[in-house]
């Protein structure tokens, strides 16, 4: 089931077209994506692959799979970006957005004080001159798929697979 209006959908419509930073990871319930628009290399966005508009919707499956994957994101995270800690969000509220998401955000030690918490979102819808650049969310879409398999960034990039959990 997908929303013609939805973001999320439109994107999963695509996905064996999308680039690197779109498809992190995922498996028959969960795609894992670099967030678009932010500032903060790493941010990822977790997100169901069937139209869902809030979290009481999710199937038991796809809700025993949910605690797993944030887990395992935020260990990669910390791998990969040495980040002291992530932050989990989840709002869905957005024009266009409503499709359930979870914001997977890398806090590092150096993060400003006024940036924490929840105004880390100010880096979020950041104009394009302070975007993470694509070619670098792609880099780092490498090395956390590779984290997440348990693999080096030479091992994945040889041998890159399709299903990507």
């Amino acid at each position: 089931m997908t929303s013609p209006d939805c973001y999320a959908c439109a994107t999963e419509a695509r996905f064996e077209e999308l680039p690197s930073r779109e498809r992190i990871a995922s498996d028959q319930y969960w795609r894992v994506a670099h967030a678009v628009g932010t500032a903060l290399p790493g941010w990822l966005v977790l997100l169901p692959r069937r139209h869902v508009t809030a979290v009481h919707e999710l199937t038991d499956a796809e809700a025993a799979d949910l605690g797993t994957w944030q887990v395992r994101l935020s260990r990669a995270l910390r791998d990969v970006t040495g980040c002291a800690k992530t932050y989990v969000v989840q709002f869905a509220e957005a024009e266009g957005f409503a499709h359930v998401h979870f914001h997977i955000v890398p806090r590092g030690a150096d993060l400003p004080p006024e940036q924490r918490g929840p105004g880390v979102f100010a880096l979020l819808g950041r104009p394009e001159g302070e975007q993470v650049p694509a070619e670098q969310a792609d880099r780092l879409a490498r090395s956390l798929r590779a984290r997440l398999r348990g693999r080096t960034d030479e091992e994945e990039t040889a041998e890159p697979g399709r299903d990507h959990r």
